[in-house]
Parts: structure tokens; sequence; C-alpha cells
């Protein structure tokens, strides 16, 4: 590979960490996102979701605890999805998938999704390469990576318990303290240009 190709090829990596910044302008309200967050997330969104807003598509708070509801708010659209929870014990984890949620029978995405957690510290877990189990959904709940028969993050169909265990798609540290939680608010952002 030529050095020309290889610069070429790289040139759209993951910013540096000593780079500043500026998290990104919100569409739609938050209720856990703090300027923190966005701009620990931001480092490490997939090159095709840098510069746009994030636009807030499903919140608990605003659409209720149905995840049939999640799957309808984003129907049709063509966007990495950025969920995040918290969960009654205030911790702050979740994850950012390829694409769009949706019902399936077999797992979808690519390894552009990842697991990530802000409590004991800020932590993204990306694809190990070990499987392809991504993303997979049903009406009854909602996977994200797994392995083992068990989950990296997994929620029921009324978006109020889960649970978070490590997985080999993510070799992942359970995103909670208790591998069981109950979610209190969970917030889907897309990005898309408006």
């Amino acid at each position: 590979m030529s050095e020309e190709y290889r610069r070429a090829l790289y040139s759209s990596a993951a910013p540096s960490l000593d780079v500043e910044l500026t998290p990104p302008d919100l569409v739609g309200s938050t209720e856990i996102l703090t300027d923190y967050h966005r701009e620990a997330l931001c480092r490490h969104l997939p090159a095709r979701a840098e510069g746009y807003s994030w636009t807030l598509v499903f919140s608990t708070s605003q659409h209720g605890f149905s995840l049939n509801s999640m799957y309808r708010k984003m129907y049709k659209l063509e966007s990495p999805i950025l969920l995040v929870i918290e969960d009654t014990d205030n911790n702050v984890f979740g994850a950012l998938t390829s694409c769009a949620l949706q019902v399936s029978e077999h797992f979808y995405g690519t390894g552009e999704s990842l697991l990530f957690r802000f409590s004991p510290e800020f932590q993204v877990y990306n694809w190990t390469g070990e499987n392809l189990y991504f993303i997979k959904g049903n009406n009854e709940s909602l996977s994200i990576g797994a392995g083992d028969g068990k989950f990296g993050l997994w929620l029921d169909g009324d978006l109020y318990l889960g649970r978070s265990e490590s997985c080999k798609t993510y070799g992942n540290d359970p995103l909670t303290p208790k591998v069981d939680f109950v979610v209190k608010t969970l917030e889907c952002w897309a990005f898309v240009s408006n």
C-alpha cells in the first residue's frame, strides 16, 4: 500500500484525544446528556455521523415506555443511533448502533456499533471482531452485543427492565454495577440534517 493511499484511507480516523471538540447541537431536549457526555461521545462517532446535529427521535419521557413505539419512530430512518440510558441508580450508559433499530429475525449492523458507560469513568467498548452479533430486536426485547448466551445490553419490550453482561461482540465489562437494572429514562438520537 502506498504511503499516499494509506494517509487517505486513515485520514478519516477519530480525532486525536488532544483536540478540543465542541459539543454538537441538540435538536430536542435531553434529560440525560450533559456537555461532558456529548464531548466524550462525539470523539467516538463514525465519520458519517460527524458534523450533524443530534436529533431526538425517541424518548421514554415523551413517547412512553414501549419498544414498539421506539421502532416506529425509527421507521425508514437512515442514520446511526445513539441510545442513551439513565437507570434508577443514576448510571448513564448505552450504545451507538450503526443503523436505526428495527424488528429483525437475525442480527444486523456493522462494526461501527459500540457500547459505552460513564460510571465509574467514561469507557467505550468497540467491536472485538469476535462475532457479528451487533443488534437484534423483536417485539419483546432488544439486544446489542452477544455471545455465550449473554448480552452486552438487553432491554425488555416495555423499556423498563434491562441487563448488561460481558459479551464477545464488544469484550465489555457490564455497563452497570448490577447486572440487572431498571430504566429511569431512555433517549435515542439520530444524526440527520435538519
